[in-house]
């Protein structure tokens, strides 16, 4: 029996006929002979779970995944937008019918109370749908203790103590519950019945600011969608300018009528609330889509959040005209990242470290790092490194003497100067258990070439023979 082939899960019809999830193929074909089934795909079933939160974004930004078949919605603030819970509740399911999804939908004080009901199938509980106000603990007095999402041992075990209903766990005391089963019993049970809130975790990162267009007729031509993202762009500007901020990442979300969502974001280099440039970066983002966005029956909703933002204020021109062309330098960077990819767009970074394997790093162009100062009497480093370093042969005096000459590429080279040695390691945080000693040597050739040689190791007070590494060429 336990390799049974069993249901998964079954819509409404087949409930209706008495099937319900965990009963085994062969008694649903018995039956039903006619039941039409197909494989269970959980990966399939968590990505359009995916694609039915993304729709939901319409209604909240503060969406969340609830199991593997539900959604929770934060609509705090929301709800007068749609006229009220009630006929929010009401749109809401009826959106989701027109997909042809199947959804209960309950509005409660708490995410806990409300995933419960909506699980036992009280769609009705309440007015429309909706709980009273601090009328949870009434609601669900009556639903198994399963409901808590305790896991079915606890479940089991408070079953046998008698304790099936919510209402029966919340007659009790809660330190001999707690003692038993655990303190998590218990905050599960205060969030359920309505005196504790928990905090939701959404599945996206709320904007700083948001603004939105609806459309009575879903839009469909790239010259409206850029018109409703320049209204759009004006509006965020406004805020921010309210708000002494700008800008630095910004994302665009076209909701389609067949609930299929497309998301642009663009980056800036620096905080902007600037209309034009904000607007070009998103005509050079629509135009160099490698997957053109696809209206399909039409965009209903357009939405513009900032994603990232920062303090703005009034810069001053400098006499020397440095700040015109910083902005012009930032301008180009913001557009060939939007052409090219964030990731292809690249700037040194100098790092505050004496490792050389650390000093600097490529990072984004448009990133923004706080500015290191190196120290004044920090000896000179070389422009060019080679990445791993190249070993070579060298003739040097024991123990801690620079190298006379060494061979690179088949070539000896004999050493005219040297200067060293220079002791340098990482952090002692960062290093590592047998990692060699490494003594840097800045040498000069007869022909005048320079090099940065060190040597790994340290004579008969580490283990092994020490090594000779060429690590980079000076101009």
């Amino acid at each position: 029996m336990k390799n049974a082939r069993r249901l998964a899960a079954v819509d409404r019809q087949a409930r209706a006929c008495g099937l319900v999830p965990g009963l085994t193929l062969a008694d649903a074909r018995a039956r039903l002979p006619d039941l039409a089934v197909v494989e269970h795909d959980p990966l399939a079933d968590a990505a359009f779970l995916e694609r039915v939160a993304d729709d939901c974004d319409r209604w909240t930004p503060l969406v969340a995944l609830d199991g593997t078949d539900g959604l929770t919605l934060d609509i705090t603030g929301c709800a007068h937008l749609f006229g009220g819970e009630a006929m929010m509740r009401t749109r809401l399911i009826a959106h989701l019918e027109r997909h042809e999804l199947g959804a209960v939908g309950v509005i409660a004080g708490t995410a806990e109370a409300g995933q419960a009901l909506a699980r036992a199938g009280r769609g009705g509980a309440g007015k429309g749908g909706v709980v009273p106000p601090g009328q949870e603990a009434r609601a669900v007095a009556g639903l198994p203790v399963a409901l808590l999402g305790i896991g079915e041992d606890i479940a089991r075990g408070l079953s046998r103590a008698g304790l099936k209903t919510i209402g029966d766990l919340a007659a009790r005391p809660g330190t001999p519950l707690a003692a038993r089963f655990g303190e998590d019993l218990l905050v599960r049970l205060r969030r359920t019945l309505g005196q504790e809130d928990g905090r939701l975790v959404p599945r996206r990162p709320l904007p700083a600011c948001i603004t939105e267009r609806r459309f009575a007729e879903p839009i469909a031509r790239v010259e409206d969608i850029e018109g409703a993202l320049s209204l759009l762009i004006a509006d965020l500007a406004l805020m921010l300018e309210a708000r002494g901020a700008g800008g630095r990442a910004f994302e665009a979300s076209f909701f389609r009528a067949d609930g299929a969502v497309r998301r642009l974001k663009v980056e800036t280099a620096r905080p902007s609330r600037d209309v034009a440039a904000l607007m070009r970066l998103y005509r050079e983002r629509l135009e160099t889509l490698a997957d053109p966005i696809d209206p399909g029956f039409g965009f209903d909703l357009v939405r513009l959040g900032v994603l990232r933002a920062e303090p703005l204020t009034p810069a001053q021109v400098s006499l020397d005209g440095r700040a015109i062309e910083e902005e012009e330098v930032a301008a180009l960077t913001d557009r060939l990242a939007v052409r090219l990819g964030r990731e292809r767009v690249l700037r040194f970074l100098i790092r505050d470290t004496h490792d050389t394997d650390r000093a600097s790093a490529l990072v984004p162009a448009g990133e923004r790092v706080p500015a290191v100062a190196l120290p004044e009497d920090r000896l000179p480093r070389p422009l060019t490194l080679f990445d791993p370093p190249q070993p070579i042969e060298a003739l040097a005096e024991v123990p801690d003497g620079p190298p006379l000459r060494f061979r690179w590429r088949r070539v000896v080279h004999e050493v005219a100067r040297a200067e060293g040695p220079e002791r340098i390691a990482p952090e002692w945080w960062r290093r590592e258990e047998g990692t060699p000693t490494r003594d840097y040597f800045r040498v000069e050739n007869r022909e005048g070439r320079r090099f940065w040689l060190f040597r790994a190791g340290l004579y008969e007070r580490e283990p092994g023979a020490p090594r000779w590494f060429l690590h980079g060429l000076f101009p």
